[in-house]
């Protein structure tokens, strides 16, 4: 079986599995449909192994593209293909997928079997355009994927979403993304008239006469990557859409679609490396902004959601400053970290939505004690939220000391900032798992207190599993990036 059709099998059956669901009579009933999609999910993950097991056989997951093919479409032909940096952002959304489904299973006792279906394939259809945003080669076509993700996305927060200010929610996302994407079309645009093609290869192997232009086209790409992101002050709508989302589309913003910004900056700011350079300072001012502001925002905060998405906030532009340190360390850093952030966060959404699911709310102050009745939550409470302050032996803690590592050899001051920011991630992380599972116990709370369900548990175990397994072992994923971020500086 050739690398290629694994990558066609992969980019294609989300899509061919969402056409499947649609017409599955109603006499099958609701675990059916779970059912189908969960087989789905599954083998596109295993096929992603057998995909990355063939590269390893022969040695070719390098600084170049590979699997590549080619559609005609009316501009020509897109290209389709994975690197080093690209494939482990395939391989998340192919494991972080199955996962949300699996979790989803709660919902077939609230939902009709209507409801349940299109449920399923919002989240298939998400798949399918998230994982053609980090193959595809063509800039045209990564914005049609781009911004296709806005609509399933939408659907599931304003149907699906368990507060009322959902709509409010949606607004505030359609409006974010809206702006970005209106910037980022017109550069797509004015390269596709001034170079004729909007061909990844051929992009960067052209130069740009006009820095004038360089600036501005650059500015414009930043701005929707920014909002994606998302960077201060553009994260307005991500604590928003947090709240009101489903417990999985918490986990599926958080673990992927915060990924899109960051892969932007890395995979398509390089075209412009003129601008790329006279912007260095401003990225690292927002970048170290971002990081302290949301992280003592976070402190602030007494809904449990909030608090994870600040989180989130404060890690993605801890990489954003990695990714602008424009060094080695520094890259290589941002992207384990983009991918650790996608395992870490998912099990903290996870986590409290398991809580939100026994009680039906999310406010701290209505929690307590509850280490006393739920002492296997406690202790993967405990595991995620030492990962999520970078623990030595986690993941994070491996891509936080590469974005030092690599930010010193820059600018000692940014790195001091950089590092207070990464201390209070560490003070909110401790002090939710105190208020949380010591102190008082809510007495009113204690009929409804039960430990993990086996499918809670094995929703978690493989995150575990992960976190664990990167931060002992990085070179996994190191020894495929290092040879695609070497080739990546070349142009800058």
């Amino acid at each position: 079986m050739s690398t290629v059709f694994l990558l066609k099998y992969i980019l294609l059956v989300p899509l061919l599995g969402a056409f499947l669901i649609l017409f599955v009579p109603e006499k099958f009933g609701k675990p059916v449909i779970l059912n189908i999609s969960l087989i789905l999910t599954i083998s596109i993950f295993f096929f992603n192994l057998f995909l990355w097991m063939d590269l390893q056989l022969y040695n070719v997951l390098d600084g170049g593209y590979h699997c590549c093919f080619e559609i005609s479409w009316l501009f020509g032909n897109a290209v389709w293909g994975v690197d080093g940096i690209s494939f482990f952002f395939v391989l998340l959304t192919t494991f972080i997928i199955p996962l949300c489904l699996l979790y989803s299973w709660n919902l077939m006792h609230r939902y009709s079997f209507f409801q349940i279906k299109i449920y399923v394939v919002n989240f298939l259809l998400l798949m399918f355009f998230v994982l053609n945003v980090f193959c595809t080669l063509n800039l045209f076509v990564f914005f049609i994927f781009f911004e296709a993700i806005l609509m399933p996305m939408v659907l599931i927060i304003g149907i699906w979403g368990p507060g009322d200010r959902r709509i409010k929610a949606n607004y505030y996302f359609i409006f974010y993304t809206l702006v970005g994407s209106i910037l980022l079309l017109f550069a797509i645009l004015v390269i596709f008239t001034e170079r004729g093609t909007t061909d990844f290869f051929l992009l960067f192997n052209m130069h740009w006469e006009s820095t004038r232009v360089q600036l501005i086209l650059w500015f414009c790409f930043f701005l929707s990557f920014a909002i994606k992101m998302p960077m201060f002050p553009f994260h307005i709508w991500l604590p928003e859409a947090h709240v009101e989302a489903p417990t999985a589309a918490s986990v599926v913003l958080a673990a992927l679609l915060l990924k899109l910004g960051g892969y932007g900056f890395i995979r398509f700011l390089p075209l412009f490396p003129y601008a790329y350079i006279y912007f260095n300072p401003l990225m690292y001012t927002l970048g170290v902004v971002s990081v302290i502001y949301a992280s003592f925002v976070t402190i602030r905060q007494i809904d449990l959601k909030k608090i994870i998405a600040y989180s989130s906030v404060a890690h993605m532009n801890l990489g954003t400053v990695g990714i602008f340190s424009l060094n080695f360390q520094g890259i290589q850093g941002s992207i384990f970290l983009m991918l650790s952030h996608g395992i870490v966060s998912s099990a903290l959404f996870f986590l409290v939505g398991m809580l939100y699911d026994r009680y039906y709310t999310k406010f701290l102050k209505y929690y307590g004690g509850i280490a006393i009745k739920m002492p296997i939550y406690s202790s993967i409470l405990l595991f995620f939220s030492l990962a999520n302050l970078g623990f030595p032996g986690t993941s994070n803690f491996i891509g936080e000391f590469l974005i030092l590592i690599g930010v010193v050899e820059k600018n000692t001051s940014i790195m001091v900032l950089t590092a207070t920011g990464m201390l209070f991630s560490s003070i909110y992380s401790i002090w939710l798992f105190n208020r949380l599972c010591f102190g008082n116990i809510k007495i009113v709370f204690i009929k409804e207190y039960q430990d993990l369900t086996k499918r809670e548990y094995f929703c978690l175990f493989p995150l575990i599993f992960l976190t664990v397994l990167l931060g002992v072992a990085p070179d996994i994923v190191f020894n495929y990036t290092s040879l695609a971020i070497k080739g990546w500086l070349l142009f800058l």
